[in-house]
């Protein structure tokens, strides 16, 4: 798995949509090799991102519960990361 994408099951809050959607945009780049698509790809590679984002949302509503919150915060939550990308 690739080592930047976090669980996501068990957050406390539960994992917003920016999380899952920043998740699925990972995996669909590890697995097609792709950071910025061509245009010839764009939409497959958008609608790749979409699919995935929708298949997690799906999974972690029906996931059971976790006894403990993940080990690791997805990047979205941490300050350092949140500031570099000028979300705060």
């Amino acid at each position: 798995m690739c080592r930047n994408i976090t669980e996501l099951r068990g957050l406390e809050p539960p994992a917003t949509e920016e999380e899952i959607e920043a998740a699925a945009l990972q995996y669909v780049r590890k697995v097609s090799g792709l950071r910025q698509p061509p245009t010839a790809v764009r939409d497959a590679f958008q609608q790749a991102v979409a699919d995935v984002a929708d298949a997690t949302r799906k999974l972690l509503a029906v996931a059971p519960a976790r006894r403990q919150p993940p080990a690791n915060l997805p990047p979205l939550r941490r300050p350092a990361v949140r500031a570099k990308l000028g979300l705060d």
